[in-house]
């Protein structure tokens, strides 16, 4: 993986955090795969890529209900993320449908197109399910576009299998895919 490190955000890395939000909105399939537009995204505040970054880091404490996991280059550059986060049974998911059982839910996956197809998604995945694994959880899953046969293909590579819920959510028709940790 030419030195590629997968690890968590940390606070102060609020621009970086927005950087690469934006540039995986502006991918070709961004469109089915986040459920906000780079237009949104854009006109964010400051205070908002601080929060997001704080929240989702260490420094959140042993308490946080989210982590982001990115992929950097020996030479600093933010080529891939993953953010997860605790989902309680009974809660509304990202969705707005009950959470069918604790575990972990999986947002926001993104890899650089010239860094596809390396297994640079797998090891972004297994980093936020081993957060999950980490708070006693025993399950993560997620939503990826029917129309997504990349994706799919990628985190079936990484252990998620249809669970046979599909829902038209956000961006379109969604397969629900999980793994048991």
């Amino acid at each position: 993986m030419d030195g590629i490190v997968v690890r968590p955000v940390r606070a102060h890395e609020w621009r970086e955090v927005r950087e690469l939000r934006l540039r995986a909105l502006s991918d070709e399939v961004a469109g089915m795969a986040f459920g906000e537009t780079l237009a949104v995204a854009s006109a964010r505040p400051e205070q908002f890529w601080v929060e997001r970054a704080a929240l989702a880091s260490p420094e959140a404490g042993p308490d946080a209900g989210v982590r982001q996991v990115v992929a950097v280059t020996p030479d600093g550059r933010w080529v891939g993320s993953v953010t997860v986060w605790l989902e309680r049974a009974g809660e509304p998911d990202v969705e707005g449908v009950a959470i069918p059982r604790s575990g972990g839910g999986i947002v926001g996956v993104y890899v650089e197109p010239a860094h596809r197809g390396q297994g640079l998604v797998q090891r972004l995945l297994d980093a936020a399910v081993d957060w999950v694994r980490e708070r006693g959880l025993d399950r993560a899953r997620l939503y990826v576009h029917a129309d997504n046969v990349r994706a799919q293909r990628a985190y079936a590579t990484a252990g998620f299998r249809p669970t046979g819920v599909t829902l038209t959510g956000g961006v379109g028709a969604e397969i629900e895919m999980a793994r048991d940790l």
